[in-house]
């Protein structure tokens, strides 16, 4: 089967307290279920690793780069302080049997290669795609953006990003702030831009 597999790990952690750390964890797991929904039969298998890293496999990859943004941005707009490496790659893999699958004990092409590609980044940079080329300089340029964002442009991104979200509107009044809150919340985040290559990314071929 082909996965779309994110290892991540949070920056600084050893700042955060094991109890903060364990809350950090728990909303991955719960966005993690956010993102399976989007995809029609999709399936989604999430786990800890270690201390504080994580995976989440998903058998769906069209939405590869607006689910890793949702995991950064839900995560800043619960605390700015707080952040993740993420590093994704689409390939095959075979999870355990069972019906709550541990992504640690899964196998194959995509598990191997996100992993070791969590292990190569450095410096900065928290966002890459495998893949390389085009695909990973799209995501290097989106962690750029996403490295910016205060709490409250992150939390306006994470409203819009799921699919079929509706106008934003919608999103402010789920929100509790205005239209032309979230109109320059998004803005400064430097949303349209990466709406625009969201829709170029996911366009059918």
């Amino acid at each position: 089967m082909i996965w779309t597999v994110f290892t991540g790990d949070i920056v600084e952690s050893s700042a955060l307290s094991a109890e903060r750390l364990d809350g950090v964890m728990a909303c991955l797991h719960r966005l993690s279920d956010d993102i399976s929904a989007w995809s029609q039969d999709a399936t989604a298998a999430f786990g800890r690793r270690g201390g504080d890293g994580w995976q989440l496999a998903v058998n769906a990859s069209e939405y590869d780069l607006r689910s890793t943004l949702y995991l950064q941005s839900s995560l800043m707009a619960l605390d700015p302080a707080v952040q993740t490496r993420i590093a994704v790659a689409t390939g095959k893999g075979t999870l355990p049997d069972g019906s709550n699958p541990d992504p640690n004990s899964a196998h194959g092409p995509a598990f191997s290669a996100s992993g070791r590609l969590l292990e190569k980044l450095t410096g900065t940079t928290l966002l890459a795609h495998a893949d390389g080329g085009p695909l990973d300089a799209t995501y290097r340029l989106a962690d750029h953006i996403a490295q910016g964002w205060t709490q409250a442009q992150a939390r306006a991104v994470a409203a819009m990003l799921p699919p079929g979200t509706g106008p934003r509107r919608v999103a402010a009044d789920r929100l509790g702030i205005s239209r032309q809150a979230i109109d320059q919340a998004l803005h400064a985040a430097g949303y349209p831009a990466l709406h625009d290559a969201l829709t170029l990314l996911e366009a059918p071929e």
